[in-house]
């Protein structure tokens, strides 16, 4: 082991410790099963909910959007192919602040996906006669929904344990073995699709339920978000996760995350065609233009199953069986691997010192951080408890996920201008321009989320800036600890007395007056307004106060970080003001009439987007840290270094 001045670990010593075990295809196949998971299970169902036929649109727009992400992330992976790369990518080019907001809302994804794979496996097999005891229907202001019960729930529990082992057991059993299960996860979609196409009916793409776009084509990118489709293509960062424990990460890295997403767009596309021609209405419940009914049928616990064991086939009922068996091996491959993800996470945000140094220590014998698995276990099981369904879960920790990955672009051109002399393998061209592309998705992504996704989410995100402050504020900044203690306390309740206003009077209220066909009271928009100017201001004074606390030589890490704050309030608030805000989405207000109207109606908010998202890519850039900083990290993170190159597109 390698330490520093002070006895700590470093970040070299315990990166040397990490197995160079995985191949390419082990780097596909780790990307691949972490796309092929419970989203080709329940994402073609809550698209059509979400959006009707015109969702066959979505998983496109979406596809390629993830691919210009892909893209920017491939030069970076590999320039610099590190375990937990996402969370530490954005501390080398932006400093702490950014770094730690970023990682924080990454790991809030990460954490959570084992849970939901766990929920999927468990729900997807309940729709067995007999298996009925274990979900239960209900409804929220986030649509209705079917959940885990407390049986449920404790299978769901076992499961997590189970991907534990898997992960403790190494990367390279978890390499060799993931790619049997993906084999399995790649011929069972394929030949799902081939028979869903038997019994494929074209007129139920223009004919039944209000037409192709039957449900209004805002929906067809609300569902990018909310109905899982960006959620089923985020298992391309596995690649990146996982680029430490590569053999050769410069060469393998970058085509393993694009591969896997074409491939994943392929596969969706197809099931997604197949899965709505082969519907049959009588069994649906599908009436006309009322395509969010599929979000409360029979259908919504086991998609693939129901439409089989419908049919009238012979032998269609069988391969539903398959299919049961399928939902426990799908999610259950993906819940395994995206607990190494957490556990590298959490591993990432400890070599960057946001933890204390030992939590990234590496287990001689496997190869594995084991406290971080031991902290993304709990955390996950404990999570399963209050969230115990796919359909609500899915929205969040797509808006969080997509959220981090504004950073692609942004760090890749930082980097181009203060790290030229870096030994870049793969090259990204014409990347000013894919560099905007990447990070005007990543914000649209998150923008088509929704005011009622995005106040939980931003919630969430701004609630862990307390926690820099306490420890990383303590620690390195040299902010007194009561001074952190006492402001990172004040904050949280201005956090939780905000999220009060926001879910209980602003959209349960609020959704219930439209429910019954009644327009959103104005004293709901003043709410709005004072919460949104309350947490404006105490977000800016706690920044400022924050820099203005840190010892001298560190006020450059906050410095370098406001864009990022002005960045999240104006998503959060905007989100309000447009076509995707509270009161307009078919999952909170299944088959109603909308009385309330946007302030901006769509394309216009998603035009407006579009350029302050330009802005502030520019921004960001500019942001970056100098040469000479950026090179010190570098340096200390052990990265090859060459002759000055020319990186001019």
């Amino acid at each position: 082991m390698e330490n520093n001045e002070s006895g700590n670990p470093t970040v070299v010593g315990e990166d040397k410790k990490l197995k160079k075990e995985l191949s390419f295809i082990q780097l596909l196949f780790l990307s691949l099963g972490g796309i092929i998971g419970s989203g080709w299970l329940f994402g073609v169902n809550a698209g059509a909910a979400t959006a009707g036929p015109a969702v066959t649109i979505s998983w496109l727009v979406g596809g390629v959007m993830i691919i210009f992400i892909a893209l920017t992330y491939s030069e970076l992976a590999a320039m610099i192919p590190r375990s937990g790369g996402i969370v530490r990518y954005p501390h080398m080019t932006h400093g702490s602040y950014t770094g730690y907001i970023l990682g924080w809302a990454y790991l809030l994804s990460a954490v959570t996906v084992p849970s939901i794979e766990a929920v999927a496996a468990v729900t997807y097999i309940s729709g067995l006669k007999g298996l009925g005891f274990m979900t239960y229907s209900g409804s929220t202001v986030l649509g209705a929904f079917t959940a885990l019960t407390a049986p449920g729930v404790a299978i769901a529990l076992a499961l997590m344990v189970g991907f534990f082992f898997l992960n403790y057991f190494g990367i390279k059993f978890l390499g060799r073995w993931n790619e049997y299960f993906v084999y399995w996860k790649l011929v069972i979609p394929t030949l799902t699709f081939i028979l869903l196409f038997i019994m494929f009916r074209a007129s139920n793409f223009t004919s039944l339920a209000g037409g192709f776009n039957a449900v209004g084509t805002p929906f067809i990118f609300t569902a990018i978000p909310g109905a899982g489709i960006v959620f089923s293509y985020l298992g391309f960062r596995q690649a990146l996760d996982y680029g430490g424990e590569a053999k050769n990460p410069q060469k393998d890295i970058p085509r393993a995350l694009i591969f896997s997403v074409i491939i994943g767009i392929v596969l969706y596309e197809l099931l997604q065609l197949a899965y709505i021609g082969a519907l049959r209405v009588s069994v649906s419940g599908l009436s006309p233009f009322a395509w969010t009914s599929l979000g409360t049928s029979s259908y919504a616990s086991s998609p693939f199953y129901h439409v089989f064991e419908s049919a009238g086939i012979a032998g269609f009922g069988a391969w539903g069986s398959v299919l049961l068996a399928d939902a426990i091996i799908s999610p259950s491959g993906t819940g395994w691997i995206y607990l190494g993800t957490s556990t590298r996470t959490i591993y990432g945000l400890a070599t960057d010192k946001y933890y204390p140094p030992s939590v990234m220590k590496v287990n001689k014998k496997t190869g594995v951080p084991m406290i971080p698995l031991i902290l993304s276990t709990v955390i996950g099981m404990i999570f399963i408890a209050p969230f115990p369904s796919w359909y609500i879960l899915v929205g969040f920790i797509s808006g969080a996920t997509v959220f981090t990955y504004i950073m692609g672009g942004v760090s890749l051109r930082v980097l181009r201008n203060t790290a030229k002399n870096v030994d870049r393998p793969y090259k990204l061209p014409y990347s000013r321009i894919l560099s905007i592309v990447a990070f005007v998705s990543a914000t649209l992504i998150v923008y088509w989320a929704g005011y009622i996704t995005l106040s939980i989410l931003m919630m969430m995100i701004l609630g862990g800036i307390p926690l820099y402050l306490i420890y990383y504020g303590t620690y390195k900044l040299e902010i007194p600890l009561l001074k952190t203690l006492v402001t990172g306390l004040a904050y949280w309740a201005v956090i939780a007395a905000s999220f009060y206003v926001i879910y209980y009077d602003i959209v349960i209220a609020a959704v219930k007056n439209i429910g019954a066909g009644k327009a959103a009271p104005n004293s709901v928009f003043y709410n709005f307004i004072a919460v949104y100017v309350t947490i404006v201001v105490s977000t800016v004074l706690l920044t400022f106060l924050i820099q203005h606390w840190a010892k001298e030589d560190e006020k450059k890490e906050i410095k370098s970080g406001w864009w990022l704050i002005y960045f999240v309030l104006f998503i959060f608030g905007f989100s309000y003001l447009g076509a995707f805000g509270p009161y307009v989405s078919p999952i909170a207000v299944a088959g109603k009439a909308f009385p309330y109207v946007p302030l901006l109606m769509f394309p216009y908010d998603t035009l407006v987007v579009i350029v302050v998202a330009v802005v502030f890519f520019f921004l960001a850039v500019n942001s970056g840290y100098s040469e000479d900083d950026v090179q010190s990290i570098l340096a200390e993170q052990g990265v090859p270094l060459s002759t000055l190159e020319d990186l001019s597109d």
